[in-house]
């Protein structure tokens, strides 16, 4: 459903940031919240999922522009951040039809270390029980009887959320790659001003490197379970050939987990 009658005086969003989950896109948000240049739909939760859930993208663009964007002003750049467009095909198409020149914004993490931060996550709210490798056992089982409340939640999509070549395959069919960024969870700890520039570049504000060291930690887990060596080596063998299919889609500007 289009905006059809959306005044021209509605802003609209110049960037998205729409995955993955774990994966630091809450860090994104403060980062980004910072800049004077910049404008943030709020609040930070719930976040927007226009795109994403049915019931709300029924309402309309106009909904979502005024809801969410109403504060936006003069603001060089406005976003918003919904990390679960990535995994929601339907998604990547209605944001096409609705704002063909949106740029998006996604933050990747090794895989296996997202899958356990997630599970992390699930128990940590109350939503999960088992042990993480029965867990993943019945992942596929568990997601198809996953309760309609908690469908967009998803908190046993613990290894399919790391198929990123697979979740990014229909924005890279829905939009340019230079609309496209893909950064990388591990650089906030390792060059988060280089991160920090690098974003701002393609937002084509003003460069804030120093924003970086004023965000801290952003919605860490508990760190009482540990991924053991085993399970970490027995995930990071099934991702091989998802990371593979990663890297050609992305091209060697986008530096694989394994590498040195």
């Amino acid at each position: 459903m289009t905006g059809a009658g959306t005044g021209p005086a509605l802003r609209r969003p110049d960037f998205i940031i729409g995955g993955a989950p774990r994966s630091g896109t809450t860090w994104l948000y403060e980062l980004l919240d910072k800049h004077p240049e910049v404008y943030m739909a709020k609040p930070v939760k719930p976040e927007p999922k226009f795109f994403q859930v049915d019931e709300v993208y029924k309402r309309g663009l106009e909904h979502y522009l005024r809801t969410w964007f109403s504060g936006a002003g003069a603001a060089k750049a406005a976003g918003e951040k919904s990390t679960n467009y990535l995994e929601c095909p339907a998604a990547a198409e209605r944001i096409r039809q609705d704002l063909p020149d949106v740029k998006l914004v996604f933050i990747l993490r090794e895989p296996a270390g997202r899958a356990f931060s997630n599970y992390l996550w699930s128990k940590m709210n109350g939503m999960e029980e088992r042990p993480f490798a029965e867990a993943l056992a019945l992942e596929a089982e568990r997601e198809r009887d996953t309760p309609h409340k908690l469908r967009y939640a998803r908190p046993h999509a613990y290894f399919s959320r790391g198929l990123y070549a697979e979740l990014l395959g229909p924005y890279f069919s829905a939009f340019p790659r230079d609309r496209i960024l893909c950064l990388r969870y591990e650089d906030i700890a390792g060059c988060p001003e280089d991160l920090a520039a690098r974003l701002h570049g393609f937002l084509g504000v003003a460069w804030r490197p120093q924003d970086a060291k004023a965000v801290g930690v952003i919605n860490p887990s508990k760190k009482a379970d540990r991924l053991t060596p085993e399970l970490r080596r027995q995930l990071q063998e099934r991702y091989k050939e998802p990371n593979r299919r990663l890297a050609r889609l992305l091209g060697p500007g986008f530096r694989l987990w394994d590498d040195p």
